[in-house]
């Protein structure tokens, strides 16, 4: 799908006198080709999902979940949280506003968990990667999704709204209000997707260029032993150490990929990269210090302890899933 931009990356390292064949030819080349297909799928699906979010407000919320049951109101509240993983107020501000909606408190964490747990960036990107697939992509997906509902459920089950830290003031997303109707409306809207998407660019640009930079010198200088030693399918506690090694990584979706991406060039399984991914967007430790704004310490530890659990669980499951299929 993309093989125009390894050959442009290609010519561009030869232009420049370098050699495909040396570590740092091989690592510019990925550096190049990944810069551009990341960008470009960034504000792409950036682009798409503001349509989506324009229209998002915890009052219309509320209002839309009055007489539905719970289990809806949990997969309404993770498909908010798929689609608006790049809000500018963030998913803790918007958990708050939630809350103080009268939202029930599972639905906000159903929101809370999958808003930073799936990315329909990462989505794609595993999709259109050769060692990962559509499987994968679907996996991913739907795990998160079912972590997400599973963990609001379990929330409303045992009452855990008691274990929310209290605010005198509430935030709010200030989302974009449309309504639709006349082509000057449909105008605004595209115009405030572009503008959205594009603004969003520019301030994660350079922690993606950083990612990048990254993936690309693993790419280029770090062997293919040195992953299988250490995440290769033939240790079993590679799920469990690459759960863990994420905690202290503080990165969005973006700006992972593409050590996402190297660590299945290098040969890591789909399970056990998908894990590390999810580990460094949804419970980094940076992440945690975050979320003790609006969970109480037992709360925050419940909190990670679940998730931790289930992406042990299934990055296991998807490892084995991928083997047979």
């Amino acid at each position: 799908m993309f093989e125009f931009l390894k050959t442009f990356a290609d010519w561009t390292v030869k232009s420049v006198g370098l050699d495909l064949s040396t570590r740092l030819g091989t690592s510019l080349s990925f550096f190049i080709e990944d810069t551009i297909k990341i960008f470009l799928l960034i504000y792409v699906m950036l682009f798409v999902v503001s349509l989506f979010r324009a229209q998002l407000a915890p009052e219309k919320m509320k209002s839309y979940l009055q007489g539905k049951s719970s289990w809806f109101g949990y997969i309404l509240a993770v498909f908010l949280g798929v689609v608006t993983p790049f809000c500018s107020c963030s998913s803790i501000p918007m958990f708050i506003a939630f809350v103080a909606a009268g939202i029930p408190f599972g639905m906000t964490m159903a929101f809370l968990i999958s808003s930073p747990l799936i990315s329909e960036v990462a989505a794609v990107l595993l999709l259109i990667t050769p060692e990962a697939g559509w499987l994968a992509a679907l996996v991913y997906i739907l795990a998160g999704g079912i972590i997400s509902v599973l963990g609001g459920y379990l929330c409303d089950k045992f009452h855990l709204e008691k274990l929310r830290e209290t605010h005198k003031h509430d935030e709010h997303c200030h989302c974009h209000e449309h309504n639709h109707g006349t082509k000057d409306e449909i105008k605004s809207l595209i115009h405030y997707a572009h503008d959205y998407a594009n603004d969003t660019v520019k301030e994660i640009a350079p922690y993606v260029l950083i990612g990048l930079a990254v993936g690309a010198l693993i790419h280029g200088f770090i062997p293919q032993e040195f992953f299988v030693k250490f995440l290769g399918a033939e240790n079993p506690f590679a799920v469990i150490i690459a759960a863990f090694a994420g905690i202290p990584i503080y990165a969005n979706h973006d700006s992972v990929l593409p050590i996402v991406q190297v660590l299945l060039m290098k040969g890591v399984p789909v399970g056990t990269t998908i894990v590390m991914l999810m580990s460094i967007t949804a419970i980094s430790l940076p992440e945690m210090i975050m979320l003790h704004k609006v969970l109480n310490k037992k709360m925050l530890w419940l909190f990670v302890g679940y998730l931790l659990i289930s992406f042990i669980i299934v990055g296991y499951l998807m490892n084995a899933t991928l083997i047979l299929r």
